[in-house]
This record gives C-alpha cells, sequence and structure tokens, in this order.
C-alpha cells in the first residue's frame, strides 16, 4: 500500500487538465485525478492520518495558489507543468505537514503523463496546446490518498485549508 498527501485541482481547471491527462496518458488519468502530490509515503511513513490531521487543523493554513508553466517533457515520455510561483508557499506547507524545516526539496509539478505507463498515441506537441502558460490553480483542501497494488487512489480523508482553526477535518468511516 502506498500513502500520499495530495493537492487535488478543483472545478473548471481540473476539467480542462483532465481533458489532455484522458487522452496523452489514460492509465495514470484511471489511477488519479489532476494533483500536485505535497508528500510522498516515505515522508508519511511515520505519521498517522491523526496526528497529519491535528498538525493541519492547528497550523490552519490558508488555500494554497500555484501558477503553472508551459508543459515540459521529463523522463523520455512523461509531461509536466512546473510550477513557476507559489513554490514557497508550497514548501511551508510540506513544512508543516512534516512538523520540521529539515525536509527534502520537492517540485511542485502537475504531471500530465507519466514516462512508467505506456506512451499514449496522442502523447505529442499538439495535445498539450490547449493548457495555458500561466495556468493558476488555487488548492482548499490536502487529501490523504491511499493505492494498494496498481489499482486506483482512493481519498481516505480531506482537511480543508481555509485558515479557520474552528474546521474539524473529515475523516473516512471506521
Amino acid at each position: 500500500m502506498r500513502r500520499q498527501l495530495t493537492l487535488f485541482v478543483a472545478g473548471g481547471v481540473a476539467a480542462d487538465i483532465d481533458d489532455v491527462r484522458q487522452r496523452v496518458d489514460p492509465v495514470q488519468f484511471g489511477l488519479i485525478a489532476a494533483h500536485v502530490t505535497l508528500c510522498r509515503e516515505d515522508e508519511l511513513a511515520e505519521l498517522s492520518e491523526r496526528e497529519l490531521a491535528r498538525r493541519l487543523a492547528q497550523a490552519a493554513p490558508a488555500p494554497l495558489t500555484l501558477v503553472f508553466g508551459p508543459p515540459t517533457r521529463f523522463g523520455d515520455h512523461g509531461m509536466l507543468l512546473p510550477c513557476l510561483d507559489g513554490a514557497e508557499a508550497f514548501h511551508a506547507l510540506r513544512q508543516t505537514v512534516l512538523g520540521t524545516t529539515d525536509i527534502r526539496a520537492h517540485e511542485a509539478h502537475l504531471t500530465l503523463a507519466h514516462p512508467r505507463n505506456p506512451r499514449a498515441p496522442a502523447n505529442i506537441a499538439a495535445s498539450y496546446a490547449a493548457l495555458q502558460t500561466g495556468l493558476t490553480v488555487t488548492f482548499i483542501a490536502v487529501a490523504l490518498i491511499e493505492q494498494r497494488h496498481a489499482h486506483p487512489w482512493v481519498v481516505r480523508a480531506t482537511v480543508p485549508l481555509d485558515g479557520r482553526h474552528d474546521r474539524v477535518p473529515s475523516s473516512p468511516p471506521s
């Protein structure tokens, strides 16, 4: 089982991104919605779901806005949107969640096509033309997600990023 903290893209922006993702990497599209990974499984290994929720609720971070640049190739046929603005706030949110300033660098990005999946016929430059440079996304919640084997990711809990201390984080049924 893998566990991560994720920032899901919402609204019309998600529809635009997922339209491209579905064509250029249907495997990845079927596993998880458009997102930015906040913390990877190795970083969360020692943290319980309750502790993660407590840290976020205590800090009460505000929604996180990131601005993304044009599609960039990586790892043969992978494609991502790199974060151009908002990286400092992203890093600060990672520090809050992980409870330390001593964390590794992790660049915020939106993966459109993952190189571990087979290259789709539509994974060509023209398929990415619809995505504008300077795409601005505001993330309003952090989701704890998990994946078993090669199955789609499942949301286990969601904590809002609304800057309020009076919100109780949602959690999955026992």
